[in-house]
């Protein structure tokens, strides 16, 4: 039988509601108003916001109140740039915790997507949470061929391996990204989210400037930390169905 969420996490999730309806700068109720709303006590309520301002979707300002925090440009789904840049055209830091590096054997789908040939097929696997302003926003489970394995020497937390590869003659130029969702599992303790929680997935394929495949990758974003833009052609309808 699943447990009931504690209060505070309810009324955390009825003003992420909210919020994702409101302006960059808007007033956020005060703590008295919101705990005569809700009937509850300051101290819960105050649980919530924190929750909320740990996420990056409010702010405090000393002496004024609490403000809805601008919520970063959505990234373009066929463009993809460096977290570092990412993180940085926004205007905030970013930053990374390495939770894994090592060279492993390959999973099928990781030997499949990089065309290994090996009886026994190995890679590099780097998995990293990704921060912006010390907020967790992905968990990045990223895998390349195992003759790159120097970039586990690498400064992983504060580093870029684009920029890394970039120096070793790599050059990243096309790929291919498929977008799922699904409940962030045993990472939500890493993005700080329950676990039933639903994350954006965003598994893509990299390619070389030879086309040689160089980065395998799967990318869990908190659904509502990251925004993802989609352009698209409309097909007409087939002659004679009715649409």
């Amino acid at each position: 039988m699943a447990k009931t969420p504690p209060l505070y996490m309810r009324i955390e999730r009825e003003l992420r509601a909210r919020l994702s309806q409101a302006r960059p700068g808007d007033a956020v109720p005060a703590e008295s108003a919101l705990a005569e709303e809700f009937g509850v006590a300051r101290m819960t309520v105050r649980a919530a916001l924190n929750a909320l301002e740990s996420d990056g979707l409010v702010e405090r300002i000393q002496g004024r109140g609490t403000f809805v925090r601008h919520r970063p440009e959505p990234r373009a789904a066929g463009t993809l740039m460096s977290f570092q840049d990412q993180v940085r055209a926004w205007g905030r830091v970013p930053s990374s915790r390495l939770v894994e590096g090592e060279v492993r054997a390959a999973s099928p789908a990781e030997a499949a997507a990089l065309q290994l040939t090996a009886a026994a097929p190995r890679v590099v696997s780097i998995v990293r949470v990704r921060f912006a302003d010390d907020v967790p926003l992905a968990v990045e489970y990223a895998c390349f061929p195992s003759h790159l394995e120097a970039l586990l020497d690498l400064d992983l937390e504060a580093g870029s391996l684009h920029r890394a590869l970039h120096d070793r003659g790599l050059r990243p130029t096309l790929g291919s990204s498929l977008l799922t969702a699904q409940r962030a599992g045993r990472d939500g303790e890493l993005l700080r989210v329950p676990a039933d929680e639903p994350l954006l997935v965003e598994t893509r394929l990299i390619v070389d400037q030879h086309s040689a495949p160089l980065e395998h990758t799967v990318s869990r974003y908190v659904g509502d930390r990251y925004d993802l833009h989609v352009t698209f052609d409309v097909q007409p309808p087939r002659t004679g169905e009715i649409r």
